[in-house]
């Protein structure tokens, strides 16, 4: 049993990362994956613990707090009639195929790549949400067929490898092919659900291979984070939807993308060791 010197300042860093996560997500309705990997990192690395295997328990931690709040999500947008469930029919099969292949992949590959993969597709994210354009179109209907078999895997592939929901690969898809923002939000919360709930089941059941874990770590999900992070969004997410009514929403998408490539940076900056 860990003492109690160890737990508290683990319990304390996590709260703060929860509410903060909760607060992003109300304030810009995306996910919390894209800060809680990061924050997870550098919270359990500051704590002393890893660094083999850290990035796989805070990629797995994560995906288990998407479970939750993508199912609340899925659940009050369905009540509004906004999922597109033609969409998460279509895509849901090769989604969950991505997503296992990604716990595989997450599984075999080292701290340093998991850590220069998040920081690249996080640039990319963040690149995006400041510059992206609601005019840009890649067409007027989603893919089907061969570009459905095609870019579900990938996209389930890619969230997993970054510990993320549907939201931040999602959204900007299904808006460039023509889908009005409020519905491509909605499915994307079904796109969570279909990414996380696979991937966390592959996570549980893989044994975690660094000896110096944080405590109550199960196969590669650590379940202080995945309840305090769960506890805290409840408590803080309706703070940020009253923010979000308040303040510019353009200008707060924008301070939001260069934070995320800050964060990218800051992870590319200490897979390469500087």
């Amino acid at each position: 049993m860990p003492e109690l010197s160890e737990l508290l300042p683990m319990v304390a860093l996590i709260l703060a990362i929860g509410a903060l996560g909760g607060v992003i997500a109300g304030l810009l309705g995306v996910g919390g994956g894209i800060v809680l990997v990061p924050a997870f990192y550098f919270a359990f690395e500051g704590l002393g613990y890893g660094p083999d295997g850290l990035m796989q328990i805070c990629l797995a931690t994560s995906l288990a707090t998407i479970v939750v709040t993508s199912l609340r999500s899925v659940h009050g947008h369905n009540k509004k009639g906004a999922v597109d469930w033609d969409i998460l029919k279509a895509w849901g099969p090769g989604i969950v195929i991505g997503s296992a292949l990604g716990v595989v992949a997450a599984s075999g590959l080292r701290n340093e790549a998991l850590m220069i993969i998040f920081g690249v597709l996080g640039m990319i994210v963040g690149l995006y949400m400041a510059f992206g354009r609601a005019e840009w179109r890649l067409g007027d209907a989603m893919p089907g067929g061969v570009g459905t078999a095609v870019s579900s895997p990938v996209l389930g592939f890619l969230s997993v490898l970054m510990g993320i929901g549907g939201g931040s690969f999602g959204v900007p898809m299904m808006t460039l092919y023509g889908q009005p923002i409020h519905r491509a939000v909605a499915t994307a919360a079904g796109f969570g659900l279909l990414i996380a709930v696979p991937s966390v089941i592959g996570f549980l059941l893989v044994s975690g291979d660094g000896a110096n874990r944080p405590p109550f770590t199960v196969g590669q999900v650590n379940l202080v984070a995945f309840g305090l992070v769960v506890a805290m969004t409840l408590i803080t997410t309706p703070l940020g939807v009253r923010l979000a009514h308040a303040l510019d929403p353009k200008l707060l998408k924008r301070v939001f993308a260069f934070f995320i490539i800050l964060m990218a940076l800051n992870m590319l900056r200490k897979a390469f060791g500087f």
